[in-house]
């Protein structure tokens, strides 16, 4: 039986009434000492948010999978992921917590922001590095500001959470965070292994298979890379192959029957098709694998 993940508003506070703000900052420590510093999995189906780390240690949790958190960091969680955290008692920093129509970019689309903000990210921020210390000085001035209602104030958040991002976004591209997304990419995996199911015989692109699961082909060709080993087409490529070697196997048909079978219009291409992945014709690799078979 599968866990029951409540759903929450800010942690700890059940959903069941609009949210009254778009934006919510407050430190880790005041949240988190009230529940033993330890933040159980829960999710946020409409809220994004950001933790800026910048004393102390913990772990995030996402999904089954624990990450060590070491400061300054940030990590960023998207809405509808299972995720929890345990901290030390010295954490010092910021949870912003911000309604995911707020974003600068919507979550997801096609930009590289918005590919970026659809998964969770841990980013270490190196305070010798220009860009990470105006991020760890653009936080701490959103924190003030929230405190502080002066004019102009919800404005002035908004730059700052869109300024923290942007560059947080930057830094991670450049090699210095590590994606947390296993769960998601798990998830996009399984649905693009079903949608090789149905259509392989179609002989689809990678674009159609991205454009199925709501992704760049770059960010499919990230994930399938991550999971795999393999680019997007090989595993086009092997799922051919291995309906190929069954029915060369299973099935009395023709070579030609079956290249037909698999969405070949031409034999001569399935042979050559066949023999770059596996070293062999059809023919040959048929011959010699239904030796093998009879000798085992």
């Amino acid at each position: 039986m599968s866990r029951h993940i409540p759903t929450y508003e800010l942690y700890g506070e059940n959903i069941g009434r609009s949210p009254e703000f778009w934006l919510h900052c407050e430190t880790i420590r005041s949240r988190s000492s009230l529940h033993q510093w330890e933040i159980r999995l829960h999710r946020h189906e409409s809220f994004f948010q950001i933790l800026y780390i910048e004393a102390g240690s913990g772990d995030a949790i996402f999904g089954e999978r624990s990450h060590t958190i070491r400061p300054p960091a940030i990590i960023t969680v998207p809405p509808g992921l299972n995720h929890g955290f345990r901290f030390s008692r010295d954490i010092d920093g910021l949870v912003i917590t911000l309604l995911r129509s707020h974003l600068s970019h919507p979550l997801g689309d096609r930009s590289q922001l918005g590919e970026w903000l659809a998964t969770p990210h841990l980013t270490p921020l190196d305070p010798d590095n220009a860009e990470a210390a105006y991020v760890i000085q653009t936080l701490r001035r959103l924190g003030n500001e929230f405190e502080n209602r002066r004019s102009g104030r919800n404005e002035t958040l908004g730059a700052y959470v869109a300024l923290a991002l942007r560059l947080t976004a930057r830094i991670s591209h450049e090699g210095d965070s590590y994606e947390l997304a296993s769960n998601e990419n798990e998830r996009r995996m399984e649905m693009l292994n079903e949608l090789l199911q149905q259509h392989f015989r179609s002989h689809k692109p990678a674009s159609f298979y991205a454009g199925e699961l709501g992704v760049s082909p770059t960010h499919l060709t990230r994930i399938v890379r991550s999971m795999t080993g393999n680019t997007p087409h090989e595993l086009i490529a092997g799922k051919l192959i291995e309906e190929a070697k069954r029915q060369l196997v299973f099935t009395l048909g023709s070579v030609q029957e079956i290249s037909f079978r698999l969405g070949f219009a031409d034999p001569a291409y399935f042979s050559r098709f066949f023999l770059k992945y596996t070293g062999e014709t059809p023919r040959a690799w048929r011959v010699k694998e239904k030796v093998r078979l009879e000798g085992a």
